[in-house]
């Protein structure tokens, strides 16, 4: 059984549609696109490189994605360690509109995503890494095939966007096991999973009525 993980930009209000760039995703009249760009530094790139570039791993992207990394990265040059990586890897592409994926490596998702994936889990490999994808990553919640996220959380917020938990998600207990934060104020986080919620309450036991009976007493008498 292999590991499914997310890694995705946030912002404070859960936004994380186009941080990339204004072309990226003007779905639903985006006009924010790009918001993520000027908070990057050194230590963020060191740390997607121990995400996707230090260790195997697969990819699993929606369509939109998939387009973008396609038009980009089978075109940097063999000394990017980063690029190297993504066109090495397996890449599965989930989506209804596509009849072929040209990026070497690819193959396309067909029938039910949900179920396709859960294979996919069950098979041997590397982990299953999904990046932006934001109408796939909606699927994996409400099919809870997501064992971690990483999440990196920056210092401001949108107001309007795709937000990364929407409804369907289903309710599920994690644990932070990484956590760093950038020189520009990006905290850079790593949850896994943690089994089921553990609900409990705030508010005060009501006493029984011999409890009562017993403070009363204890009243009269001082």
């Amino acid at each position: 059984m292999r590991r499914l993980a997310i890694n995705t930009f946030l912002t404070l209000d859960g936004v994380m549609q186009a941080p990339g760039g204004p072309e990226e995703d003007p779905s639903g009249g985006f006009k924010h696109g790009g918001w993520s760009v000027n908070y990057w530094d050194d230590q963020m790139g060191k740390r997607m490189d121990e995400f996707s570039v230090r260790k195997p791993f697969d990819l699993l992207l929606g369509r939109k994605t998939y387009e973008i990394f396609a038009a980009h990265w089978p075109y940097v040059g063999s000394d990017d360690a980063m690029g190297a990586a993504l066109n090495k890897a397996t890449k599965y592409v989930a989506s209804r509109t596509l009849q072929r994926v040209d990026w070497q490596n690819s193959q396309l998702l067909r029938g039910d995503v949900a179920q396709r994936v859960a294979e996919l889990k069950r098979e041997d490999g590397p982990e299953i890494q999904v990046h932006g994808s934001a109408n796939l990553i909606q699927t994996l919640l409400e099919h809870d095939l997501i064992d971690v996220f990483s999440l990196w959380l920056f210092p401001l917020v949108l107001g309007t966007g795709k937000r990364l938990f929407a409804e369907g998600t289903v309710p599920k207990g994690f644990k932070l096991v990484d956590s760093e934060t950038s020189s520009t104020g990006v905290i850079m986080t790593r949850f896994e999973r943690a089994g089921a919620i553990n609900y409990g309450s705030f508010a005060l036991e009501q006493p029984t009525q011999a409890e009562v009976e017993r403070r009363e007493k204890v009243n009269a008498t001082s």
